[in-house]
């Protein structure tokens, strides 16, 4: 196994070559740039990139049960896998997920070690397995005892 530091340079490296990689794929496909979004106000937690579509009525109604129960999305701003996530919710609903930045400053790495973060993204919730990696929608409704019948449905692009 190798030591902390180690595996933490592995997960960087293959994160930012993830991101790389999107990044020239959305350049390819004419995708990116500004978006005349500005960003979050100050006072509120770096978050990852922005959602590319809007979030549809049960895209948002899981993110606010996630945060209802108590779940916690833990990230970094480098994460192209933590962009996935969020983007899985969409514009609106990713942006109000319970997230925490693990490696923005030293507080957030602080406050991810302290919960044992081993890698992004990672899912807390209270009573649950830690789920690690993206999760589909599908997953988190399951894993969080959220129902609704039409979530499978969704017009939503993550989910087709």
């Amino acid at each position: 196994m190798l030591p902390a530091g180690s595996r933490r340079s592995v997960l960087l490296i293959a994160c930012t070559l993830g991101l790389l990689g999107g990044l020239a794929a959305a350049d390819a496909a004419g995708v990116g740039g500004a978006t005349g979004e500005t960003d979050p106000p100050a006072h509120t937690s770096p978050r990852v990139g922005e959602p590319l579509e809007h979030s549809t009525p049960t895209q948002i109604a899981l993110g606010q049960h996630l945060r209802a129960r108590g779940a916690i999305f833990y990230g970094a701003w480098w994460c192209p896998a933590c962009f996935q996530q969020k983007n899985l919710f969409g514009k609106e609903a990713g942006n109000r997920l319970p997230y925490v930045e693990c490696d923005q400053d030293d507080a957030g790495r602080q406050r991810c070690s302290a919960a044992g973060i081993r890698a992004f993204p990672t899912w807390d919730l209270p009573g649950k397995p830690r789920l690690e990696g993206v999760q589909s929608l599908e997953e988190l409704a399951s894993w969080s005892d959220f129902q609704a019948a039409n979530l499978k449905h969704s017009p939503s692009p993550a989910l087709r």
